[in-house]
């Protein structure tokens, strides 16, 4: 029983049309679900991926509005590192972006490496980006650590080597490195990791990370997949997920992300919130 690779990555903005129009509009990602943050139902979540919505290309943002710059530091993810194709590829986007690595408008930190996984690309369409040089799903995260090298035995009775974890279909790792302080949760920061599993290894993930010391929460049912967190020794906020059912089962796949979705046990909340939710554009219409 492997963990295959980042199922996701889930951030905080204070400013979601601009991250929207980033996402899709700059990185030429698809939004995949707009929904609401499960645990606090009075703003949004949002969902960006490829083309399908599939689990390890989808990075996904809880919206605080107006909320204060965060800052990076000890247990904090810091970086979120893409696949692309080739040094061609990397070329595209230092000239889209700036720089390799960027940043996002609110400071979060993404990096991109050359593929060499025989993973299946993970790509969106965007009339802008040639399907060569697309972002092709995750590759990794880098992370923040007081004690780098405190959580290694926790991993490895994990099934991670050397931070890298890969499954039946995909590849994944962490890496970590000196804090340079405590950081301080907000826009531009990640929540947390996401690390993908079968659907029926949900309850076995869950006694595993017990038995490795971790306090997992217990299964949570997110209706497009279900879930468990613990942090690890170093203090980053993992989740494990499955990688069904999927972001297809409420809404036609043509017309993922065109209108607010509320998974069944949050329908009735839906004249409550919908009012107090930032209006944002649907971006492929």
């Amino acid at each position: 029983m492997r963990l295959d690779g980042i199922h996701h990555v889930t951030c905080i903005t204070g400013d979601a049309p601009r991250n929207v129009d980033y996402y899709t509009g700059t990185l030429g990602l698809r939004l995949v679900k707009k929904s609401v943050n499960q645990d606090d139902p009075t703003v949004y979540h949002l969902f960006y991926a490829d083309e399908k919505g599939t689990p390890g290309s989808d990075i996904t943002f809880f919206e605080y509005p107006g909320a204060a710059p965060g800052r990076a530091g000890a247990g904090m993810i810091h970086t979120v590192v893409w696949r692309v194709a080739s040094e061609e590829a990397v070329a595209f986007w230092r000239d889209r972006v700036g720089s390799v690595p960027f940043t996002d408008p609110e400071g979060l930190q993404h990096d991109l490496v050359v593929a060499g996984v025989p993973d299946e690309p993970l790509i969106a369409d965007h009339p802008d980006i040639p399907r060569a040089f697309a972002l092709q799903g995750f590759e990794g995260v880098r992370a923040y650590a007081a004690e780098p090298g405190a959580n290694r035995a926790f991993l490895d009775a994990l099934g991670f080597v050397d931070g890298e974890t890969r499954g039946t279909s995909r590849g994944g790792w962490i890496r970590y490195e000196p804090a340079p302080g405590n950081g301080a949760p907000g826009a531009g920061t990640v929540h947390h990791v996401a690390w993908a599993c079968g659907m029926d290894e949900q309850e076995a993930w869950r006694a595993r990370v017990a038995e490795a010391g971790g306090r997992p929460t217990p299964v949570i049912d997110r209706f497009w997949f279900r879930s468990i967190y613990f942090r690890e020794p170093n203090g980053v906020l993992f989740e494990i997920a499955t990688l069904g059912p999927g972001f297809s089962t409420d809404e036609d796949p043509a017309h993922l992300g065109e209108k607010l979705i509320l998974p069944p046990a949050f329908e009735h909340l839906r004249p409550q919130v919908e009012p107090i939710l930032t209006p944002l554009p649907s971006p492929r219409i």
